[in-house]
């Protein structure tokens, strides 16, 4: 079917803004989400700092009754569903308890669901109380109960579902909801993806030595993609949330636009030639670029700027590479290229999404946000683009038509969508 698929509605919970107006500003301005965690500290963590999205007992009353947050202990569950609560409003569409939109679904991903919900319970297992583990532990603790809670608020009735794979889940979300209304099968889908926070879910990271732990007394300065000081990535959780729909539905409606999704696409590198559990697979990453740039029906030239995933690790260097490689393009012909993890951390399972919602925001307002932390590039990076190619401030400009956005996760898994100004044309 030759549907045309756009955004019409968006949602955020980030470290640096919980909700549209919030988090744009703070983008534009280069504003940090980073901060110090004492628990971190005490629990003998490298890294103690981290994002945390500020959300408060009487904002989750705006989104959950309080039997629902009742024994809630799920963040990125919550995450979700104000994220997704919110694209749904903004989009124009409501909900009443007794209806299900049958042409509306949900593709929603997470890491990992219900950390704390899950170390509670091992607690009481571990003492005999199985049968204290109450009602909801199930729900919270599976990996679908993410897609599961929000599809009950809302009362989507087409597909609802959880991805999971690994950071390239939230950019791989959008694609499979874009696929499912391209193909007729839905008119409305909302995608996404939250994480949860903590140091369960950050733990592991800290123990492979991937945090940076150099800014523990200055945690707006901790992420630094593409610089040369740049020591470790810093986590982050969230959850971002894009409505997705069938260009027609819109225009029927009178719905206002964010923007077009051309087409993208997702793989992996088999974990073959240089690729492994932790790295990628630099063919494969080229490959993708490539193959979205061909599903999308664009050349390498029209690309005006690149959101991507530029963690602040020694990997920064070699995303670059296989940018210049798969386009073509170096130095001064290079596209713009930024990373919102300078702003808001890694968000790990949530970054695609949040970092997607940033790139449709500024194509729709006409902005380039901002890398922070980036006053000395690295010089691999330096010796491969023109400087210039790196907003350190926000650019405002009517000229930036298409963007790409790119995730690569562990597993060797990557995903990249195209996103394009939408145009009555």
């Amino acid at each position: 079917m030759n549907r045309r698929v756009v955004v019409t509605g968006l949602g955020v919970v980030a470290p640096n803004g919980v909700g549209l107006q919030k988090f744009e500003a703070s983008i534009k301005a280069g504003t940090s989400g980073i901060r110090y965690f004492k628990q971190l500290e005490e629990m003998n963590f490298s890294c103690c700092i981290g994002g945390i999205p500020d959300v408060s007992e009487e904002l989750k009353l705006k989104y959950l009754t309080p039997l629902q947050l009742r024994n809630f202990t799920s963040s990125g569950i919550l995450y979700a569903c104000m994220a997704g609560i919110d694209a749904w409003h903004d989009a124009g569409f409501s909900y009443a308890e007794d209806e299900a939109h049958w042409d509306s679904g949900c593709i929603f991903g997470t890491g990992i669901s219900g950390v704390e919900k899950m170390r509670e319970a091992t607690y009481k297992l571990d003492s005999g109380k199985v049968k204290r583990l109450g009602s909801n532990s199930v729900a919270q603790t599976m990996s679908s109960g993410v897609s599961a809670y929000l599809g009950g608020i809302i009362g989507l009735g087409n597909q609802v579902t959880t991805n999971s794979s690994a950071c390239a889940t939230g950019t791989e979300a959008i694609l499979l909801a874009y696929d499912r209304v391209i193909s007729g099968k839905a008119e409305k889908m909302i995608a996404g993806s939250s994480s949860e926070h903590g140091p369960f879910i950050w733990g592991g990271f800290d123990a492979m030595k991937v945090m940076t732990y150099k800014h523990n007394k200055s945690p707006t300065k901790g992420s630094r993609p593409m610089s040369a000081s740049a020591s470790g990535f810093v986590p982050g959780s969230g959850s971002g949330a894009l409505v997705l729909e069938s260009l027609d539905s819109a225009m029927t409606r009178n719905a206002p636009i964010y923007a077009e999704i051309l087409g993208g696409a997702v793989n992996s590198g088999g974990q073959r030639n240089g690729g492994t559990m932790t790295a990628a697979n630099n063919v494969a990453v080229q490959r993708c670029i490539k193959d979205a740039m061909e599903n999308a029906d664009i050349l390498a030239d029209e690309i005006d700027l690149i959101n991507g995933h530029l963690t602040a690790t020694i990997k920064d260097p070699t995303e670059i590479q296989n940018w210049v490689t798969a386009l073509g393009r170096e130095g001064k012909n290079f596209p713009y290229i930024h990373s919102l993890k300078s702003m808001i951390g890694h968000c790990l399972s949530a970054s695609g999404a949040i970092e997607s919602l940033a790139a449709v925001l500024g194509l729709k307002n006409d902005f380039i946000f901002p890398n922070i932390n980036c006053e000395n590039l690295h010089p691999d990076i330096s010796a491969l683009i023109d400087e210039r190619k790196i907003p350190r401030t926000v650019i405002y400009s009517k000229d930036i038509d298409i963007v790409a956005k790119a995730s690569f996760g562990f597993g060797d898994v990557n995903a990249c969508v195209i996103f394009k100004k939408y145009n009555n044309g």
